[in-house]
């Protein structure tokens, strides 16, 4: 049962049905976790800054953005997240193995972005620090200072929205992610 009720364009704060109608017009659909983040427009906002800030200044692709997403995910088992960025994965191109893979903690099929998901899963399981094996893998893989530091930022927008869902206990609206092997 979710603490926070789910919040329509309609009756939303004010100050957040435009953010909210946005967000719906993204997804198709009022996501549970944008109807009840809603409710504090501050929360909405600073969800939308950080994927603002990312569409504007990120490199990464869609299958390297989902990649992340499912990694962190999976590290702070939030089966939300894992679900719904299955699902988008599956839109960028990953196949439900390959995105059963990532959440299991290892892509064999590119080792370049193993070693980048690897910091990724550190940073979100170990409160910020990344092993110095871990970094330096991911520097022999290609990955630039430049690279490494941007991640920082997708891990926290879906650390944002994990520590969400545990926080609102949101209810799942998308379809369940597979289970790991």
């Amino acid at each position: 049962m979710p603490r926070i009720t789910v919040h329509t364009v309609e009756d939303a704060p004010a100050e957040a049905r435009e953010g909210l109608r946005s967000l719906a017009a993204q997804m198709g659909k009022v996501l549970n976790i944008h109807g009840e983040m809603a409710h504090s427009p501050v929360v909405l906002a600073a969800y939308q800054g950080i994927q603002q800030a990312i569409a504007d200044h990120g490199t990464f692709d869609a299958r390297t953005r989902e990649a992340i997403a499912l990694a962190v995910g999976a590290a702070n088992e939030c089966a939300y997240c894992q679900s719904a960025h299955t699902a988008a994965g599956r839109a960028a191109g990953w196949s439900e193995q390959e995105t059963v893979q990532i959440r299991s903690g290892r892509i064999d099929s590119d080792p370049g972005l193993d070693a980048l998901l690897s910091v990724a899963h550190e940073i979100a399981a170990e409160r910020g620090e990344v092993a110095e094996t871990t970094w330096k893998a991911a520097r022999e893989a290609g990955w630039s200072d430049t690279q490494l530091t941007e991640l920082f930022t997708h891990v926290a927008l879906n650390l944002y929205t994990n520590y969400f869902n545990h926080y609102a206990q949101t209810e799942l609206d998308v379809p369940k992610a597979p289970g790991l092997d």
